[in-house]
């Protein structure tokens, strides 16, 4: 008899490769996780030499906002470039990428059925790769920050989620057939993992084939539409930031470009990365950059 594992053992089951051990690990497993980090990180670096466009729908954009859409489509005209990503950001992206693969090898090793890795789907006219399936649940991976793997723990994702992961997750799932989804995080200061997953009805209420053909009318307007977020006090200086949800934006500049009584964004440099203010009251006692 076939014993089949469930996903909501998944954790458990991947801690117990380190609490208890391995004695011969699967080296077929070994070699191809070996193989797919250096496929992964050698894709990173030519994606870096190469001048890509992004625009056009995607699976992983469809959660995005509005705006950030219509300038990722159409570029934009007058005032600051898109700003190109710093080298920092882009080697976090590769961790990310590699985290994955690690915890789909764990999964395997742990006896957990994997299936569809970077599997090319299609739903209403807007291809993706989906991460994976675990025990046939649709399962999108993700390293995250101790702030972020909250969102995960407490499934408050399905209310603050910048990023549009929910709309993403439930396009996979339909585009499969519409199974079950989950989020497998990994948080990226402990190792400490969680299992966020939810049903079909819970992803259904998304409407993901509605959302494309919403902003397939969004995206052919001659303007774009305002602004995905307001900016955000910091603290009780009396100076105003962007919005986590603008932080990664390529356009962020152009897009605030009246911040600062015309001025733009003024960054400075924490320890936690720079910090884009639209508003200086209190002139922040840290390095200021210029871009």
């Amino acid at each position: 008899m076939v014993i089949t594992k469930s996903i909501d053992t998944l954790i458990e089951d991947v801690y117990g490769l380190f609490s208890d051990g391995v004695e011969e690990p699967s080296q077929e497993l070994l070699d191809a996780l070996g193989a797919d980090i250096a496929q992964t990180v050698g894709r990173r670096l030519k994606e870096a030499a190469t001048a890509r466009k992004s625009g056009g729908l995607r699976m992983s954009n469809i959660g995005r906002p509005e705006r950030q859409l219509y300038y990722e489509t159409y570029g934009v005209d007058g005032g600051p470039d898109p700003e190109v990503l710093r080298p920092q950001t882009l080697i976090m992206f590769l961790f990310g990428d590699v985290w994955e693969s690690i915890l789909l090898y764990l999964a395997r090793e742990s006896g957990h059925e994997v299936s569809h890795e970077q599997a090319e789907v299609t739903l209403n006219g807007v291809l993706g790769h989906l991460d994976a399936k675990i025990d046939g649940v649709t399962v999108d991976v993700k390293s995250a920050s101790p702030y972020a793997v909250k969102k995960f723990k407490d499934r408050s994702i399905t209310e603050d989620d910048p990023f549009g992961y929910m709309e993403q997750l439930a396009g996979y799932s339909e585009a499969l057939g519409k199974t079950d989804g989950a989020f497998w995080a990994v948080q990226k200061v402990t190792g400490d993992l969680t299992l966020c997953k939810f049903d079909w009805e819970e992803l259904e209420t998304y409407k993901v084939s509605e959302r494309i053909d919403y902003l397939r009318e969004v995206l052919a307007a001659p303007e774009p539409p305002d602004r995905c977020y307001t900016d955000v006090p910091e603290g009780a200086s009396g100076n105003r930031k962007l919005d986590v949800g603008c932080r990664y934006c390529a356009f962020k500049m152009h897009c605030w470009s009246d911040a600062n009584d015309g001025i733009g964004l003024r960054t400075f440099i924490y320890s936690d990365g720079p910090r884009h203010f639209t508003h200086v009251e209190k002139e922040p006692r840290t390095q200021e950059v210029t871009f």
